[in-house]
């Protein structure tokens, strides 16, 4: 696959990379390796200093970083300044946290000193996809680097420009060569990297399909392993909620990143006391979106990454109409541009029924009481986040202890926050990113006793 930066926009090429040579990635990897060694022994405040530095460009860089993500893979550009301050806070929030989050932990026994020890891995490989080409990297990078670990980041091929825009910005915060390092390569290069003694550890987010092939090649070289795959997120609205909140709230559920978002909500399940009102009021909000050029600050929808994926998505709606489900609004492509659309009498084995829809397409159910709402929640292969709008406190219960899902959100869509654990069970993959826990993904918690 070329390395290229084509505006999904229009088509054009913006620009055409060369992939590193074998050479060249021999000697970045060789770079990161020898940094390594030095990078772990950096006391936590001198870190905390350079992520803060790191933090202080992604603030003032917004909009050059937005218009970037917007030329390469079509982002909104107010959703590309919110990603690029979102990335901002998190490098703060490890800068202030990770020292405490990696503190000794005593441990009560019979030796004169027993504690356990958090100490880096080394080189972790990180391959991140398209859709959102800085967040998916720093909620890895920032607690990464704090850990004492340094990264190789394999970028999706058609963002190029991001990545060497992130490798830009820790260099310029003033991290040491080798900490950080973009790779230009395809992802038939992977396998090698992975097979490399040199390398501790990888994370991927991207499709099920990517996410069981890195495992697999992890696997064999018994290396440790986080995966974000895919999502069919679930959003519940039983009686008791606020209809009007949920329905407005689904809306930016379903169209955040113009849909393509792993954990943005797909399958709108809704109890039928209150589903024709809920309908009625989601159905005009996707109506009322404004779809267009992203880098119209009017604009509330861009095109899909590319041309291929629309018209994949467009073969996904078709399949499920030629099915049984029936169109409310959208069901249209121009071009990468994929109308926002919502599809009701969905019938069993169906792609809109049991498949991973990226983009901006809904999918709605309805639901004779809270057993059945929960049975269909669940009855999907994918376990990312799940949201559950409903006041009955006993309701919110059985959501939370029953609803498959790596993360419950009640009366609120699900979004990625650092201060929590992110990540997903079933084929949505395992391991966790952000908080304490994705800090302590890739450490060795070492058990220490010391003898009296």
């Amino acid at each position: 696959m070329p390395i290229a930066s084509v505006n999904p926009a229009t088509g054009e090429t913006w620009r055409t990379f060369e992939p590193h040579s074998p050479a060249e990635v021999e000697r970045r990897v060789a770079a990161a390796h020898e940094r390594a060694r030095s990078w772990r022994r950096t006391p936590f405040a001198e870190r905390a200093r350079l992520m803060n530095a790191a933090a202080r460009l992604l603030g003032d860089e917004q909009a050059q970083l937005a218009r970037t993500m917007a030329l390469e893979m079509g982002k909104p550009v107010k959703a590309g300044r919110a990603e690029a301050a979102k990335c901002a806070t998190t490098c703060r929030y490890y800068a202030e946290n990770a020292e405490r989050f990696l503190a000794d932990e005593p441990a009560k026994t019979e030796a004169a000193d027993s504690r356990v020890v958090f100490q880096p891995l080394g080189v972790v490989l990180a391959v991140m996809p398209w859709n959102f080409p800085l967040w998916q990297v720093f909620r890895f990078a920032a607690p990464a680097l704090m850990a004492g670990n340094v990264g190789l980041l394999k970028h999706a091929s058609n963002v190029p420009q991001c990545a060497l825009a992130i490798e830009d910005i820790f260099r310029r915060a003033g991290f040491p060569d080798g900490c950080f390092t973009a790779l230009l390569i395809g992802a038939d290069r992977v396998p090698a990297l992975l097979a490399d003694a040199r390398v501790a550890a990888a994370t991927l987010t991207g499709s099920v399909e990517a996410g069981r092939s890195i495992a697999a090649e992890a696997g064999r070289h018994l290396k440790k392993t986080v995966l974000e795959l895919g999502g069919s997120d679930p959003f519940v609205v039983m009686p008791s909620a606020d209809v009007a909140r949920a329905a407005d709230a689904a809306v930016k559920a379903r169209t955040i990143n113009s849909g393509q978002s792993c954990i943005a909500a797909k399958r709108f399940i809704v109890h039928e006391r209150v589903y024709d009102a809920f309908v009625e009021r989601f159905v005009a909000g996707m109506r009322a979106l404004k779809v267009g050029d992203p880098l119209d600050e009017a604009n509330d929808v861009g095109p899909q990454a590319s041309e291929a994926l629309a018209k994949e998505l467009d073969a996904q709606v078709r399949a499920s109409v030629a099915a049984g489900a029936r169109v409310l609004c959208g069901g249209t492509r121009d071009r990468a541009y994929y109308a926002p659309t919502v599809l009701a009498d969905i019938p069993r084995g169906s792609p809109a029924y049991q498949d991973e829809l990226f983009g901006p397409v809904a999918s709605l159910f309805k639901a004779r009481d809270l057993d059945e709402a929960i049975r269909l929640a669940n009855d999907t292969v994918f376990g990312l986040g799940a949201s559950a709008w409903t006041s009955d406190v006993a309701e919110q219960q059985r959501f939370v202890a029953e609803l498959d899902a790596g993360a419950v959100f009640i009366n609120a869509m699900v979004a990625s926050d650092p201060r929590l654990p992110f990540g997903g069970v079933k084929d949505s993959g395992y391991g966790r990113e952000l908080s304490s826990f994705g800090l302590r993904e890739f450490v060795n918690a070492k058990t220490v006793w010391v003898a009296g």
